[in-house]
């Protein structure tokens, strides 16, 4: 019941995305304290990004060793970061994490849940006016379903910039829901 901990933000100690993705971890370690875990840093160790010809599976099997997948993501310019970008880069592989058959592409990842840790300054959720700047949760929610991983929670920190009452309020909001996360 390995439980696989990745950082994406560039801002360190000042990141809502690591500050909320440490919480989650912590509260799903104190639920099940033998759980061991991994940590992988996008941002203190950045993977290169793929070029022609390449494999590395080191990353995948590491993905594919972790039952609960946290995945800390800030939104940057209306997506994900592009450190964790490269990361989703290096978990596609064919007949690894996915295939092709005659009815077209499968997922080979099924049985893990993944927790994605959101953070944004603006509001960007259904409903809001910017809804459609949205191009983070999304990216995320089709990558890991294109993996056969329908078990996916967002976490969400959304208004941070604007004004300490809505940053308070997104935070408070955000740890609410962690303490409700079971895996």
């Amino acid at each position: 019941m390995t439980i696989l901990h990745v950082d994406s933000s560039i801002h360190g100690d000042k990141s809502v995305s690591r500050a909320l993705s440490h919480s989650t971890v912590a509260h799903l370690a104190a639920l099940n304290p033998t759980r061991p875990i991994i940590r992988r840093d996008l941002a203190a160790a950045p993977l290169p990004h793929l070029v022609s010809g390449e494999t590395d599976p080191s990353v995948a099997e590491e993905f594919l060793s972790a039952q609960t997948i946290i995945v800390g993501a800030p939104m940057y310019n209306f997506g994900i970061p592009s450190q964790l970008k490269a990361w989703l880069d290096r978990l596609a592989i064919p007949g690894k994490t996915f295939r092709y058959d005659a009815h077209g592409p499968e997922g080979l990842c099924g049985g893990r849940k993944v927790i994605v840790v959101s953070s944004r300054g603006g509001v960007f959720s259904a409903g809001s006016p910017y809804a459609a700047f949205d191009h983070q949760e999304g990216h995320l929610q089709a990558f890991f379903t294109f993996l056969g991983i329908p078990d996916i929670t967002f976490v969400r920190a959304e208004g941070l910039a604007l004004g300490e009452e809505a940053q308070r309020r997104a935070l408070q909001t955000a740890e609410s829901e962690i303490l409700k996360l079971v895996a």
